[in-house]
Formats: C-alpha cells, structure tokens, sequence
C-alpha cells in the first residue's frame, strides 16, 4: 500500500492597491475633463412627440415660454474673461432675457445682432446663423405660443423649431 500524500496548497495574495490607485486616478481625470451643459435658465414640462430630430451642440436661441405664461430668450455666448494675472481666455455663459409675446422678435433680433451680452467682460457674440428653438411647457397657453410665433413671422424670423420630449 503506498500512502498518497496531500499536495500543499499554496495561499494567494492579491495586493489591490495598485487598482484602487488607478479607480480613483480615472475618476479624477473623468471630473476634471467633463463638460457639463449650462442650466436651463427656466425648467419646463416639453409635450410629447414622435420627432427625433437631434439639435446642434451650440448657436442656438431658445424662447421659453413657461406654464405661468412668461416667455424668456436665452442663448450661450462666448465670451472673452481676464484672468487676474492679466491673460484673457474664452469661455461660455448662458444670457438670458424676460420679454412678452409681442416684443419677442425684436429680443432675438438683438440677440442676433450681438446687442445683448455686451456687459459680460468682452464683446458680445453674434447669432446671425443661430438656430432658433421654441421649447414651451405643455401647461402653456396656446394663444401665448401662437402670438409668439406671429411675432417673430412679423418680424423676418420665419425659421424656428418647436422641442417636444421623445415618447417611449
């Protein structure tokens, strides 16, 4: 009879410092370059659609008009800021104004002509090919949505897009 012997086992060990110094590297280096998309100056409810067409990342006016029927003009500019050690760098805000349904051609017509956002450390940026987006909250009123429209008809500005939600 010959006697098996056990083979000893050897233990491993896994050393997870070197994985949880490249986690947290990444993690850095994912906050650090990721651009964030500037706010909404005001939230609204979109209607529903079937549309899927995307919007362009820049040069782009919205008129919001809100479920209380107040209707705002925004846009995202490029600015030049001065830094404190005296260089100047470009860099993006979101200006933005109240208007009514009857003056709101004439907002964006200064919007596109750089009128707007002069005060902002720099020159104001033009918007003369901006595309032009309605975005209005479902509650809003229909007479508003279409004295807006009129408006801007009335004044050159024939080329918009309305922005519904994608229905699932």
């Amino acid at each position: 009879m010959s006697l098996k012997r056990k083979k000893r086992r050897i233990g491993i060990i896994l050393d997870m410092t070197p994985m949880v110094d490249i986690a947290i590297l990444l993690l850095i280096f994912y906050m650090a370059t990721t651009q964030f998309k500037p706010p909404q100056t005001r939230e609204v409810t979109l209607p529903m659609s079937h549309s899927q067409i995307e919007l362009p990342d820049k040069d782009i006016i919205n008129i919001t008009v809100t479920d209380m029927d107040s209707v705002f003009v925004d846009a995202v500019i490029e600015v030049d800021k001065e830094l404190p050690d005296g260089s100047v760098v470009k860099a993006k805000e979101r200006i933005y104004e109240t208007t009514s349904e009857s003056e709101v051609g004439n907002t964006i017509n200064r919007f596109r002509a750089g009128q707007i956002g002069r005060g902002l450390g720099g020159r104001g940026t033009t918007l003369v090919r901006a595309l032009i987006v309605i975005r209005a909250d479902r509650d809003a009123s229909y007479g508003i949505i279409q004295n807006v429209m009129d408006n801007m008809v009335e004044n050159g500005l024939k080329r918009f897009q309305i922005i519904t939600d994608q229905e699932v």
